[in-house]
């Protein structure tokens, strides 16, 4: 099976927020929004902006975040400087990373019954040592992602080169992911066993994290699976037996 990372995994939404937040107060750049929400609210439109020019292939990887910056901050700023800056923000950033608490528990309970790869819609750089930080990078047989694979989710290539890296035809692959169209709709139009992870159990999307959705009830695209924890998995893909392979770890 092939699992997202960020806000699937890794506590990505918690670990920014966090982290900018640290990093606007130690820049002294709080006092310039009317509170520390609407400063966080303003990094992650400008983050959702930039990254959706990556993922249309406009800009690069190291671009996109240089230009995160130059929009958040209204300055023209050489990409040193731009770089510079992000990595002052990394620092708070990365001493906020943690794991969901029930990644671990289903990584255990599928050791013995499925292989298990990454597909991310992020750089190899970032996710290897996020995985390798987060003790979890030996569960997994490999790590792609779209910055090296020249494709990114939700396009039918992304999925297929992680299918190709199991060595399995799209319909014996699970995915697991937690944006309903991203990974969710995408994994389905795939052929994949699709598993969306709502975990803040909602319904209308208009972010790629669960801060910014909102509804009550669940609006679920056709071809893929629901759960709101990953507790659930283990018996969703226990009642399917199309897809997988035993697992390749002693």
């Amino acid at each position: 099976m092939v699992w997202d990372i960020d806000d699937t995994i890794f506590d990505y939404t918690t670990a920014d927020r966090a982290g900018m937040r640290g990093h606007l107060a130690a820049e002294g750049l709080l006092d310039g929004y009317a509170s520390v929400e609407q400063a966080l609210g303003h990094w992650r439109e400008v983050t959702d902006q930039q990254w959706a020019r990556f993922a249309a292939g406009e800009a690069s990887f190291e671009g996109q975040r240089r230009d995160r910056v130059r929009v958040f901050l209204g300055e023209e700023l050489t990409d040193a400087e731009a770089d510079a800056w992000f990595l002052r923000y990394l620092g708070h950033y990365e001493a906020a990373w943690g794991l969901f608490p029930d990644v671990l528990p289903a990584l255990d309970t599928l050791a013995a019954s499925h292989r298990h790869a990454v597909l991310s819609n992020s750089s190899l750089h970032v996710q290897d040592r996020k995985l390798r930080v987060l003790g979890v990078h030996d569960r997994f047989e490999t790590v792609l992602c779209a910055a090296e694979l020249g494709v990114s989710k939700p396009e039918a290539r992304a999925f297929h080169a992680a299918c190709e890296a199991l060595a399995l035809p799209p319909h014996q692959v699970a995915y697991v992911g937690d944006h309903p169209e991203i990974d969710g709709q995408g994994a389905a139009d795939a052929g994949l066993f699709s598993v969306w992870i709502d975990r803040a159990g909602v319904s209308a999307v208009t972010g790629d994290t669960p801060d910014t959705r909102e509804g009550a009830a669940p609006d679920q695209p056709a071809g893929l699976r629901r759960i709101t924890s990953l507790t659930e998995l283990p018996v969703l893909l226990a009642a399917d037996t199309r897809f997988g392979a035993p697992s390749t770890f002693g």
